[in-house]
C-alpha cells in the first residue's frame, strides 16, 4: 500500500503516556539485559538544544531514546520514525515521534522541515537514526542517508552528538547494553551536505570502535544506567 506525504503523522506528546510508558521500558530493559552501562561525554544544560544521532542495530533502538532522555538528558525530545512502524504503532506519536516516508524524497523534505522546526522549542533534541534501516554492528564507516546533515545545516545553536549503541553476549547469556555519547561534533554550514554527512560518518566510526574495544577491555569504566 503506497502512502503519500498526506499520511504524516506529527507528534502529540502527551505527559502521562510518557510517564506512564517510561515505568514500562525501564521494567523491560531491566527484565531482558543483565546490564545497562553508559560512558558518556556530553550532557545537556538547561537552555542546550541538541541532535542526536544513532547507529541502529536492534529493535531496541526504537526504545533507547526515551530511557536516555528520561533519565540523563531530561530535553523536549522528538524522533524520526519510519512511518511505515508509525502507521503500525501510533502510540509512538505520544512520546515525540513523527513519521518520515524513505521512498518518497518529497514526503520526506516535509518530515526534515519538521524537524527543523521542532529544534525551536525551548530545550529540544531531536534522535535521529541517519542509516534509516537496521543494519548489523559493525566498526566500518556507515553509510548515512541525507537527512540529518540537512537538518544539521538548518539549525542554529546545536550541538549534533553521536551516541553508540553495542549489545554482546560475551560474558554473561542474556545480553549486555552498551552506550557511549560523544562530544559535539565541529562542523561548517558553509560545507555541503555531503561533506557534513562524511565529517558525522567518521565521527561515528570512531565512536563505535572505542565503544567496541572498551566494552570488552574495560566495562568497569561505563556507569550503570
Amino acid at each position: 500500500m503506497n502512502r503519500s506525504s498526506t499520511d504524516f503523522i506529527p507528534a502529540k506528546e502527551s505527559k502521562w503516556f510518557i510517564a506512564i510508558f517510561d515505568l514500562y521500558v525501564r521494567n523491560l530493559f531491566w527484565r531482558r539485559f543483565e546490564n545497562i552501562a553508559i560512558d558518556q561525554e556530553y550532557q545537556p544544560g538547561p537552555h542546550s538544544k541538541t541532535i542526536y544521532f544513532l547507529n541502529h542495530t536492534s529493535w531496541w533502538d526504537g526504545l533507547i531514546p526515551l530511557l536516555l532522555n528520561q533519565k540523563i538528558f531530561k530535553q523536549n525530545a522528538r524522533a524520526l520514525m519510519e512511518d511505515k512502524q508509525m502507521h503500525d504503532h501510533k502510540f509512538f506519536s505520544k512520546i515525540g515521534a513523527f513519521s518520515v516516508n524513505l521512498e518518497e524524497p518529497r514526503a520526506s523534505i516535509k518530515s526534515l522541515r519538521y524537524a527543523v522546526d521542532s529544534m525551536k522549542r525551548p530545550n529540544s533534541s531531536l534522535f535521529i537514526y541517519p542509516e534509516g534501516k537496521i543494519v548489523p554492528f559493525t566498526t566500518e564507516k556507515p553509510r548515512f542517508r541525507k537527512g540529518l546533515s540537512w537538518i544539521a545545516k538548518r539549525v542554529i545553536d546545536v550541538d549534533v552528538v553521536p551516541i553508540g549503541i553495542y549489545i554482546h553476549t560475551a560474558r554473561h547469556d542474556k545480553p549486555e547494553l552498551f552506550l557511549k555519547t560523544g562530544s559535539p561534533l565541529a562542523f561548517s554550514r558553509d560545507e555541503s551536505s555531503d561533506q557534513i554527512k562524511t565529517r558525522f560518518e567518521l565521527a561515528m566510526q570512531e565512536l563505535l570502535t572505542d565503544l567496541q574495544n572498551k566494552a570488552h577491555a574495560d566495562p568497569d569504566r561505563f556507569c550503570s544506567l
